[in-house]
């Protein structure tokens, strides 16, 4: 992992507090911008279901299952790409890397390619989280001789080609109907488009596993020193590897089960605030989960104003700022 100034430029409350008021900027704007924009007093009001009918309707049943999903499922990937960064102790890793992502849209292209969607909300979620908990245990069983963080690497690149093989022959199955290939390919576009309370209950879990990963801060700062130093000093790395691992497996499934694939997400914020802040993780991890809520929300803006009446979908926004990122983070390493 490149080397970072221990001690950030900025007080410790600094850019927490930057960037919990960026993010309520960016979530208020979020509610006032649609079809029908909105003041922000209208938006107040609508909120506070202050007399005002038709606002309160938008913004109860529409916008702001919409900004709270993008705000989960932002904090969910950041906060994975900064544990898989931390456990590859390399600043590319991000939470697709082992095939999480892949595993995940590949659960819920094959329930939606069977049909069962018709009969319940949950069956989509339940088969995206099952598919990427099997990514994560293949990965580790392919990995398991000689468990190495570069043959993790390598055994997660070769199973995203599988799933992604998996999820392009449901896609390209001559008998699904129109609705059915929609459905599969707003999962491998990633959107936020009529996003639910049922979404949001389903991706509200991410906070509380959120909230478990704050205390490993310290040992992942261990880590990132080495394994055999780690150890040395005091910390079980197996079991925190593994608690890593599952902790980033459940966040990624719970962000792709109500959202799709969301790339570079993992990527780009906690890179970027390791930049800015420095390498600490016990003030990484609730950063990225704050960074990755108004990053992703900020993409849903961007997609919705600039993408004309349709809109982009969000995968298609970070994909397009995630690449030509990802392209410069591998020129500034060489």
């Amino acid at each position: 992992m490149p080397s970072a100034n221990t001690h950030s430029a900025f007080p410790r409350p600094v850019p927490l507090l930057i960037a919990l008021v960026l993010l309520a900027a960016l979530a208020l704007a979020s509610l006032c911008i649609g079809d029908m924009n909105l003041t922000p007093a209208r938006t107040l009001d609508g909120l506070l279901r202050r007399g005002d009918e038709l606002a309160t309707i938008v913004i109860w049943n529409m916008r702001l299952p919409r900004v709270l999903v993008a705000m989960l499922i932002g904090a969910a990937l950041s906060a994975s790409g900064l544990v898989m960064q931390a456990y590859f102790r390399n600043s590319l890793a991000s939470p697709g890397l082992l095939g999480v992502s892949a595993g995940g849209t590949a659960g819920a292209v094959a329930i939606i390619g069977a049909g069962l969607t018709t009969h319940s909300l949950l069956f989509l979620p339940a088969a995206s989280i099952l598919g990427a908990f099997v990514a994560t245990a293949c990965v580790i069983a392919l990995a398991r001789r000689g468990a190495g963080a570069e043959r993790l690497l390598l055994a997660g690149i070769a199973l995203n080609a599988m799933l992604g093989a998996v999820s392009s022959y449901v896609l390209s199955n001559a008998t699904l109907t129109y609705e059915r290939n929609a459905q599969i390919l707003f999962w491998l576009l990633g959107g936020l488009e009529d996003r639910t309370w049922e979404h949001v209950l389903v991706a509200a879990p991410i906070a509380l596993f959120a909230i478990l990963l704050w205390p490993l801060g310290r040992q992942m700062d261990l880590l990132s020193l080495g394994a055999d130093e780690a150890q040395s000093l005091g910390v079980d790395v197996r079991r925190l590897r593994r608690a890593l691992l599952v902790l980033s497996t459940i966040l990624t499934a719970l962000a792709t089960a109500v959202a799709g694939t969301v790339g570079f997400v993992g990527l780009i914020v906690p890179h970027m605030l390791r930049l800015i802040i420095g390498p600490e993780h016990r003030r990484l991890v609730p950063l990225s989960l704050i960074g990755g809520a108004a990053f992703v929300v900020a993409c849903d803006l961007i997609g919705r104003e600039l993408g004309g009446p349709a809109g982009l979908r969000i995968g298609i926004v970070t994909s397009l700022i995630g690449g030509p990122f990802f392209l410069w983070l591998l020129r500034r390493e060489a």
